[in-house]
């Protein structure tokens, strides 16, 4: 059963374009990459994309991008949400109450009218879990155990960049000070060629690391183009006498910026482009308005290089956090047993993938020598 939005509120679902739905995400501090429209469209068509609005006296105040999904030979539904709902309004003061309303007018809408079992992964961080589990299992939501909460390391950029530059660890600093010395032309913007030239970088990383790859970088370029120019994300590569030697694509929607992918290239190894282009995003963040950095998650055991880099570039700037975790609601236990069940065979094989990566390849990609009997 639902439980009625109070007094002053009300929501609205499935009346939006896709340019309303953008203006909307730019109010938002909490908007982000994956709340936009081209972001699940891109991924899932437009057909498996809900949106709802919540409005306190007919005034927008929160948002939710949900995308649909049948679990194969079944018929059951699931509603998953990441990053939402947006509800920290740009230039307003934090109002728990709004997120409370928000989170009773998702369950009603995907839980109790249309029956689905609705998964939502908060733009939230451990550091936030007094303040808003209490909410979440109020509004009837359980938070998922089984899938445990991603990590990740958030830089602050409210010091000045002198500060932030001796916030960062000696030998990261090191290592810029000598990419600064390489001669590198930084080229950055927004247009399809940059980004072009980036896949072939990537695509050139992957060959040489063979690492699982677990997003597509081709659905972000497609993404990119539909994105208006104010969502757009931002790509910066570095040059060694005119071949691409490192490149970073970043997004930068509210007060967060985020890394969503790094390449370097076989000849740009040699030149630590990758330190200067952080350092370089770092500070077109800060001066854009951001107070956050996050530098898109960690994992010590299972990819100890990048963390050591991620957490040298951290260094006294900023937080080691996890997200809040992943939360689901539902009106049917078969549904959620059904899910769960769906959703424990997704993890294996992601799991499986990275196991059977590990046993045919060597970090220099070459193939490992197995032994026959």
């Amino acid at each position: 059963m639902g439980m009625e939005l109070k007094a002053g509120f009300s929501s609205e679902v499935d009346c939006f374009t896709r340019n309303s739905w953008d203006s909307l995400i730019e109010g938002f501090d909490d908007g982000n990459i994956y709340q936009t429209w081209s972001y699940e469209t891109v991924r899932s068509g437009e057909k498996k994309v809900s949106h709802l609005l919540l409005k306190l006296k007919e005034e927008p105040v929160a948002l939710a991008q949900v995308r649909i999904v049948r679990v194969p030979f079944t018929n059951v539904g699931v509603a998953y949400l990441r990053w939402g709902p947006l509800w920290r309004r740009h230039g307003s003061t934090k109002d728990m109450g709004i997120f409370e309303q928000a989170i009773r007018a998702l369950r009603n809408e995907y839980a109790c009218k249309r029956k689905l079992v609705i998964r939502i992964m908060p733009f939230l961080f451990n550091d936030n879990s007094e303040a808003f589990e209490p909410i979440l299992k109020q509004e009837g939501f359980e938070r998922l155990s089984v899938e445990g909460s991603q990590r990740t390391l958030l830089v602050g950029l409210d010091k000045t960049l002198d500060e932030l530059r001796k916030g960062l660890d000696q030998k990261w600093r090191n290592r810029l000070n000598f990419a600064k010395k390489k001669g590198l032309e930084i080229v950055e913007g927004q247009d399809d060629g940059l980004f072009a030239q980036f896949i072939e970088m990537y695509d050139e990383m992957h060959a040489r690391k063979r690492f699982v790859k677990m997003t597509d970088v081709h659905q972000y370029r497609a993404m990119q183009s539909e994105l208006p120019d104010s969502l757009k994300l931002r790509i910066s590569i570095a040059y060694l006498e005119g071949k691409p030697a490192a490149g970073i694509v970043c997004s930068r929607i509210g007060d967060l910026g985020i890394c969503l992918f790094a390449a370097t290239s076989d000849a740009g190894l040699s030149t630590q482009g990758s330190y200067l282009l952080q350092w370089k995003t770092l500070g077109w963040l800060k001066e854009s308005g951001a107070k956050w950095y996050d530098l898109a998650g960690i994992n010590p055991e299972a990819n100890p290089g990048t963390y050591r880099f991620k957490s040298g570039f951290c260094g006294k700037n900023g937080k080691d956090v996890h997200y809040l975790g992943t939360y689901v609601s539902h009106e049917n236990s078969v549904a959620d047993r059904v899910v769960r069940m769906a959703n424990f065979t997704r993890i294996q094989y992601r799991k499986s993938r990275r196991i059977v990566n590990e046993l045919v390849y060597v970090p220099n990609g070459k193939d490992k020598q197995r032994k026959t009997g």
